[in-house]
Order: structure tokens, then sequence, then C-alpha cells
């Protein structure tokens, strides 16, 4: 078996590396046999930013990447109910793993990798993923960073485990015989710290427990279909070092900019200030326009860029749920498009190319356990829309229906192996152009077998 040097020695002597070098360093990557596969059958504000030297693209690998699917892809057909498909996909049980960019690694690999670490982004390359997302928020400083939310850090790292704890907006109040007595109202966000402080905290498993008497009982509350078994380094990377980390790997990129909690201007740094320095973070780092999938859930974002950076436009992913799309005094129904807030049509209208509905808006079922198109991925469709999906593997056991990510489609999902289906369903009906997932293995799987690029 080949097996990665990825010890902490090794690790260590990285760091001491600048990033944008660590491309001459030959990383190798954990792989898992063959023959087991075969068994298992902005215009940036002076005060918040410093110009980089632009460095030149990187569109090969300078990492080598040993592509694996480990088990899961195969205990999932294995667990899908008798049919074409089925056989299909386990005729692929051979097949040699490659990258593909109908595969976005969302977060990295956060099924079970703690979320944009490092050694998540690394595993998500490794099961093939072509496009590595940053959610980007902003530190005290101004330095971008990758974190789901700007208000996420109490949940997503260590940081009531250390001194930081006292610069949270909502820090932990602990009583005179130790009791932690406000778990519920905790908030830390990337914009308490400086850069610096950021880079010292360690990411873990996105979990906490708002009942919690205690500091650890607060912290160690991963859900019991994921696992800690990864969370024992957990590098956090501010953008610059997730560009220069997924360059190195061979992927795209897809940053998407989260909305601020806090008030806007903050200490003088304003939205457009904000929407403008991603982008010129990736200019300077030399990536083209072409290689970049910039996205908001926030349309205003995308016209911001489509007035003021129409290269990278061209690319930008307005991302859509029942959260911003729904119509004033409505329910959003996905078949009904009364209860929209804005028409696919009037959304194309405004210069958007590529939408990304979460998965569960662009299928329905006929009431018989059969999935197909909603009508709002048909109207995508008719509009010319280029369609992405966001997210898998974000939930637990598939037996009873599935949660959010599932919603309407109970009747057709009953077992983990009908996620494959769902997949099928979003590329070969729906005419999705990528996947975003927490575990990338799965869709590169699928793509593989069916040739998606």
């Amino acid at each position: 078996m080949t097996i990665s040097d990825n010890s902490v020695l090794k690790r260590n002597q990285l760091k001491k590396v600048p990033l944008k070098k660590i491309g001459q360093i030959n990383l190798t990557l954990p792989l898992v046999i063959a023959s087991t596969l075969l068994l298992i059958g902005c215009e940036e504000d002076d005060d918040f930013s410093t110009a980089v030297p632009p460095t030149p693209p990187t569109t090969e690998p300078t990492q080598s990447v040993a592509y694996t699917y480990g088990v899961r892809p195969f205990y999932l057909v294995n667990d899908m109910d008798e049919g074409p498909l089925k056989d299909e996909l386990l005729a692929c049980k051979t097949q040699i793993p490659s990258k593909t960019d109908f595969s976005i690694s969302h977060r990295g690999a956060p099924l079970q990798f703690p979320e944009h670490t490092y050694d998540g982004y690394v595993a998500s390359a490794q099961m093939g993923a072509g496009i590595s997302e940053c959610d980007v928020a902003f530190t005290k400083d101004g330095e971008l960073v990758c974190r789901h939310a700007q208000n996420d850090l109490h949940t997503t790292t260590n940081i009531l485990a250390t001194t930081l704890a006292d610069q949270c907006t909502v820090p932990p109040i602990v009583d005179a015989n130790g009791i932690l007595t406000n778990a519920a109202d905790i908030e830390c966000r990337t914009s308490d710290i400086s850069a610096s402080e950021f880079k010292s905290l360690k990411g873990k498993m996105d979990a906490a427990n708002p009942q919690a008497i205690s500091i650890s009982g607060y912290m160690n509350a991963t859900a019991p279909w994921r696992t800690d078994l990864y969370s024992q380094n957990g590098e956090l990377l501010t953008l610059k070092e997730h560009i220069t980390l997924a360059s190195s790997l061979g992927m795209k990129h897809t940053p998407e900019l989260k909305a601020p909690v806090v008030t806007m201007p903050f200490n003088g740094y304003s939205l457009d200030a904000y929407r403008q320095q991603l982008i010129d973070t990736y200019k300077n780092a030399g990536v083209s326009a072409s290689e970049v999938y910039p996205q908001s859930f926030n349309i205003e974002d995308i016209e911001y860029w489509l007035n003021n950076e129409p290269l990278f436009a061209a690319n930008a992913v307005y991302l859509i749920d029942d959260s911003n799309e729904t119509a004033a005094g409505k329910t959003f129904d996905k078949n009904d498009p009364t209860t929209w807030k804005h028409s696919l049509a009037d959304i194309k209208a405004r210069g958007v190319n590529t939408i990304a509905p979460a998965s569960w808006l662009l299928v329905t079922t006929n009431g018989k356990g059969k999935m197909m198109p909603s009508a709002y991925a048909t109207q995508a469709q008719a509009n010319g829309l280029n369609i992405l999906a966001w997210s898998l593997e974000r939930s637990g056991p598939l037996a009873g229906g599935g949660d959010w990510y599932y919603s309407g489609l109970g009747d057709a999902i009953n077992n983990d192996g009908d996620m494959m289906n769902y997949i099928d369903v979003l590329a070969q009906d729906v005419g999705v152009k990528g996947i975003f997932s927490d575990w990338p293995a799965t869709v590169s799987y699928y793509a593989n077998c069916k040739g998606l690029t």
C-alpha cells in the first residue's frame, strides 16, 4: 500500500515555507489501494489590506495527487435498489479515479474533516473534486479568511478553549461555581480577531451544545454520524493560502462572499470594498477569471461584479434557497412560480448566467417514489441558465427520508443508496453542470462512471 508522508513532522516542515512555495515540495497524498476497491466492489481600503505582487497562474497540479474513492461510493451503490442504474454503477467499480469539475468540494470534506481546513481541502482533491470552495469572511484587520459564516468561530474552531474567547462578541460566561451560563447565546466572529489570531486557532467539526453547562460540553457535540477522528490538526486558511493550495492541487476556485453580520461600513471598510477585495485577491494571485466561480446568496453582490468585474462575473454563481427567493407573504413551493421572489427569466435578464439552488428545489416526485425535475428546474432550463446544485452528504442516514436537503422527496428516499438516484436525476434530467458535496468521492465516482468531466 502506498502511504503518504502526512506526518506532523512533515507538516511542521511545510509551515516553515511560504504557502506559495508548497508546489516545490513533493507532498504525497493518501491512497486507498486499488485491490481494496475491487474487493469492495475592491478597490481595497488602505486600512485593511496590502497589495500582493501577482504570481503566475497555476493550471496544472504542482503536488502529486493520488486520486481515490475510498469505500463510501461502493457502500452507496451496493445499498441501491436493484435496477439499471445500480448495474451501470457497479460495472464501473474497477474504473481508475480521476478529477472532474462536476464534483465540487463543499467546504473541503466536512462529512468527516473539520470544514475549511487544510486536511479537508487536500482530502477533497484526493476524492477527485475539480473545484474547491472557500466561504469568505473578513477579520478585524481586513484579511479574508475561509469560514462558512462570519460568526461561526464558536462552533467550528477551538476559540472557546483559548484566551481569544474573551474577545468574542458574546463571550462565554462561567459563574463562580464553574458553570457555563450562556451557552445558547455565545457568538464569536472573524471580525472579533486579527488574521494572526485567526491562524492560531484550530478547526473542529461544526457542532455545539446550546444546553451545555461547561465549555467542553459545549464544544464536544459532534453528530454521531460524523467523526472527530480527523480533527487533530485543524489548520485554518486565509483566502490567499486557499488559493495557493487549491492551485497547487490543480483545482479551480469557487469563493462565496458571506453576508457580513456586522454593520457595514465596518471601521471604514465598505461592502463594495469587501466585494472588490475578493476579486482582487484572485487577480493578485495571477488566477485567470475563467478558473474562478464567485458565489453569493445576495444578488446585489453578483450585480456589483457584473458592473465592475465582468470577466469574473461571467462565471458568477447566484446561490438560491427558500431563504432568499421566496415571494413576500408566501411559502416557497418549487412547483409554484407564484411563490418565487424572482422569475427565472428575471434572474437571467439581470445578467446572471449560473444559478446554484439547494438540490431539493430542483427535484420533485410523482408521488409514487419516482424523482423528476421540479418546475423550478424546468424553468431554469428553459431560460438558458447553467445550473449547479448544493449540497450532498450533509445528512445522516437516509432511512427516514432525509432532512431539509431532501425536502418533499420522502416517498422516493428510504435508504442511503437513493443518494445515487438523486445524483442521477440532477445530472441527467435537470442537467446540472456540477454538484457540491461534503464528501466529493460520491459525486466523483458517479461523474467518472458517466464520463462527466
